[in-house]
This record gives C-alpha cells, structure tokens and sequence, in this order.
C-alpha cells in the first residue's frame, strides 16, 4: 500500500493523505432500511485499488449532492487534474470523513458533510437542513453513496458561485476540485459530457430523469 501511494503522490504532490471512512459492510434492516459498518482509515488505503490481486482494501463511504437549475436540468463537475480521478464527471460530493469525538454518524451528520463538498466544489452554500435525503447508491467497486438533493437554483446563479469559487481557490494558488461544471436532464445528454463518468452516475441521472419527467437541454 505504501509503496502505491507514494507512487500516486510523485505523480501528484497534491494528494493528502487525509483521514477517510471506509465502508466495511452494509445489512438491511427491513425494507426501507440500510445500515452500514464503518471504520476510520486514510486515503492512502485507497490506493490498495491499484495493487493487482489485492483482496485487503474496503469500499470506500461518500455522500453526494444532486443540485437542480430551476429549469429541472441536474449540476455534474468534471474532476481536475489535481484529483483522484482527472476528468470523471459526478456529483458533487466526496468521501466521509470521520466524525469527532463521539459524535454519530447519523443522518444530520452525513447532510453537514454533504453541504460542506457542495459548497467546496461548487461554492453553493446550501444549509443542510434543505438537503432533502433522495437515495442510496452503490458503485461498482462496492463503495456506498448516500444522496441528497438541494434546493433548485437559477442557472446564473449556479454559474456565478461556481466562478466566484474557482476564482478564489485560484487566487490562492489551488486548482478546484471541478475545473468544469455542466447541467443536463437525461441520460441521453450524458455522452456531451467528454470523459469518463462516475459508474453511478448514468442510473442516478436515469432515476431522476424519471421522477424530473426528463428534458432535452443541455449546458456545459
């Protein structure tokens, strides 16, 4: 593991070998309840991804954020250069951190955390008393997604906090966490969106386009 990682950071000095929860199994409890287990680690863990034949690293735990224009169309970020993942485009959003203390990792919690990735990403301040809980999501590699939704927004207004954020994250020598954003409403938008995408995000955009009644705009 350490020796992945410290190959991951002489490609990029700017990963943070920060702490991070990861997902060690999840278990229904009736129909409409999910729990999942949890333990504290740091993102180098991640980097056991890359070892071939590695069966000793955990899913990792996130929550992300769907934000809507007022028109219906759905916010996705591509990531930049300095990240994890250069050009995948997702949610805002991003891996949990552990809590402090002996503070739960309860629903309130996971909707501050929530907030905070929006706000970073995007620069929309959004309270996380108006993120509304929407879904759960399980990527391809097995990591756990929690989902919530905020409140819709104009398009300019969107735009703008995006600019003013990235214009400050720049000012103080930092790339942002999304070099792009763009809006779209239905998976049949998806392939505008050039580079890879995050393996959760065509069925979340399906389920919402279903529930939004879909759309044909798009703006990158």
């Amino acid at each position: 593991m350490n020796e992945a990682w410290d190959g991951l950071v002489r490609v990029n000095p700017s990963f943070f070998d920060g702490p991070v929860l990861v997902c060690a199994g999840t278990r229904r409890e009736g129909p409409d309840d999910l729990t999942v287990s949890w333990v504290r680690t740091t993102y180098r863990h991640f980097a056991l991804r890359r070892v071939p034949f590695s069966t000793s690293w955990l899913p990792s735990f996130f929550v992300s954020v769907l934000q809507p224009a007022d028109d219906g169309r759905l916010l996705v970020g591509r990531m930049s250069n300095s990240t994890a993942a250069p050009g995948r485009w997702q949610l805002p959003g991003g891996s949990l951190e552990p809590p402090e203390g002996d503070e739960p990792l309860d629903m309130r919690a996971l909707r501050r955390h929530a907030a905070r990735e929006l706000i970073e990403e995007t620069g929309i301040d959004a309270s996380p008393e108006d993120l509304t809980f929407w879904n759960v999501t399980r990527a391809g590699n097995g990591s756990i997604g929690v989902l919530f939704r905020a409140p819709s927004l104009p398009e300019a207004g969107l735009r703008e906090r995006y600019e003013a954020m990235a214009a400050a994250e720049k000012a103080q020598g930092r790339e942002p966490e999304l070099d792009n954003i763009a809006l779209i409403h239905s998976t049949a938008q998806l392939p505008l969106l050039v580079g890879p995408h995050a393996d959760y995000l065509e069925p979340i955009v399906t389920r919402y386009e279903k529930l939004a009644g879909g759309g044909t705009g798009v703006s990158i």
